[in-house]
């Protein structure tokens, strides 16, 4: 995990040939091929798209020798953390919400979220990119290494690529109501419990009063099980409110209110990077930890 988080640190996400998108290409290609109106057929599709990979490295560690597994459990590890990459993205939100560049924030937050961002206020284009930055936090960083310190390689890899299912088929539309179904709900399953020491995290790198306080209060409002603890208790580390109406597909969408205190502003987005950053480090020291009591 050490050497993974470092590489990440020092290398940032590929420019070129990134895995995940490559990913997404081949899973683009199964949706395609087994794409029925039925749960069946998201069912087949999340296995070929999620258990083939991952039964290929289970077998892949099966046969190399140790060394070599440590190895491809770092690159592994490596390939499915984005905690630079996160930083690279919401970092130019907040310098152009700093200098007042509103139109320079709407674009880069545009790359971050899937709501409509040409008519956002400041306030609501930091509100975005902190809300994106503390989902995130889990999605791309905390649920990778939970996974990674259970079930290794296999773990990481496992859960990266549900969570990009989930972001390509987990959506009430029409096509994927029913052929998404799976891999909305294993997304689900898989984050819950990461999902929920993500929000301890940010507790603990935060206040953590507020922070406990608007978990157990806001995240039951929340639609997705896993998001409502993290954002919830992100908010409340903060003292920063966040959620309320958001614009999507043209329409604005009401949502219900995160956090508590000041309205969200350049500062609030950098506060979400470091509540990751210092989150990171716990992590760590805590894997250390187990790492050298198992090995006593």
């Amino acid at each position: 995990m050490l050497l993974a988080t470092g590489l990440d640190a020092w290398l940032g996400e590929p420019k070129r040939w990134h895995p995940l998108v490559g990913y997404g290409r081949v899973a683009s290609a199964v949706e395609r091929w087994l794409h029925r109106d039925a749960r069946v057929a998201g069912v087949a599709a999340w296995c070929l798209a999620v258990g083939v990979p991952v039964a290929l490295l289970v077998a892949l560690r099966g046969v190399l020798p140790a060394w070599a597994v440590f190895v491809l459990d770092v690159v592994v590890l490596y390939a499915a953390i984005g905690r630079r990459s996160l930083g690279e993205h919401a970092r130019p939100i907040a310098d152009a919400l700093a200098r007042h560049d509103l139109d320079a924030a709407r674009v880069a937050v545009g790359w971050m979220v899937s709501r409509d961002t040409a008519a956002l206020t400041a306030s609501q284009v930091a509100g975005a990119a902190t809300e994106s930055v503390l989902e995130n936090g889990h999605d791309a960083v905390f649920g990778a290494m939970f996974w990674f310190a259970l079930l290794g390689g296999p773990g990481a890899l496992l859960f990266r690529l549900a969570n990009t299912l989930d972001a390509m088929w987990g959506y009430r539309t029409p096509r994927y109501l029913h052929f998404g179904w799976a891999a909305a709900r294993l997304d689900d399953v898989l984050g819950y419990l990461p999902a929920r020491l993500t929000a301890l995290t940010y507790a603990m790198a935060g206040r953590f009063d507020g922070a406990l306080r608007c978990w157990r209060a806001q995240a039951p409002r929340w639609k997705s099980p896993n998001a409502g603890p993290v954002m919830a208790a992100g908010a409340g580390a903060l003292h920063v409110a966040l959620g309320g109406p958001a614009p999507y597909h043209g329409q604005w969408q009401e949502r219900p209110l995160l956090g508590e205190g000041d309205a969200p502003d350049a500062t609030s987005i950098r506060g979400a990077l470091g509540l990751v950053d210092r989150g990171v480090a716990v992590w760590l020291v805590v894997a250390l930890l187990i790492g050298v009591v198992a090995h006593a």
